[in-house]
């Protein structure tokens, strides 16, 4: 079976993202990804909210990117439509300060069949010629043989949605 994990925040040029293993341990982990972009923040913040234009088909449970949506309004679903007319929510956004930050909650993935919660914080910040995302994932609960173990999985998928999210939001333009 396919799965799924979020990643956020990315950058642009020769830049490249920093990933990093916060934290982990039997019952949680804390993982991070930080990226800067060469766009406002208000385009950065838009382009990810444009999920099934970037993230990797390979890491749904479709099959099809397409088939993902995000609302980044509070209660917003990062959902997945299936083609059998059913579908997932893999997150609820339960925060959102346009082009400054989102916070979504969660458990992506193989997390969605475990006793596990996650909190998905999106920082969106202004920086000289752009925008820095940081994105933080902290999952805990009752994770089946360790969270520790899933950190570095969960991590790597992150880091490869935050690639495709770089390369699709460096083209994005601001809104007249």
């Amino acid at each position: 079976m396919k799965w799924i994990v979020i990643a956020a925040g990315l950058a642009f040029a020769p830049a490249a993202a920093q990933a990093e293993i916060v934290s982990s341990g039997p019952n949680g982990f804390h993982v991070r990804q930080t990226m800067q972009l060469v766009v406002p923040q208000e385009v950065a913040f838009a382009a990810f909210g444009r999920v099934g234009s970037w993230w990797n088909k390979d890491h749904t449970y479709s099959g099809y990117s397409a088939n993902l949506s995000l609302s980044l309004s509070p209660g917003g679903c990062f959902c997945e439509r299936l083609p059998n007319g059913g579908g997932i929510e893999h997150m609820r956004v339960t925060y959102a300060d346009p082009g400054k930050r989102a916070v979504l909650t969660g458990s992506l993935g193989p997390l969605l069949y475990d006793a596990t919660v996650g909190s998905m914080d999106l920082k969106f910040e202004k920086i000289a010629g752009g925008t820095r995302v940081t994105m933080d994932y902290r999952v805990a609960g009752f994770a089946n043989g360790g969270a520790e173990k899933l950190a570095p999985a969960v991590d790597g998928v992150l880091a490869d949605q935050f690639k495709r999210y770089r390369e699709y939001s460096r083209n994005q333009r601001p809104e007249r």
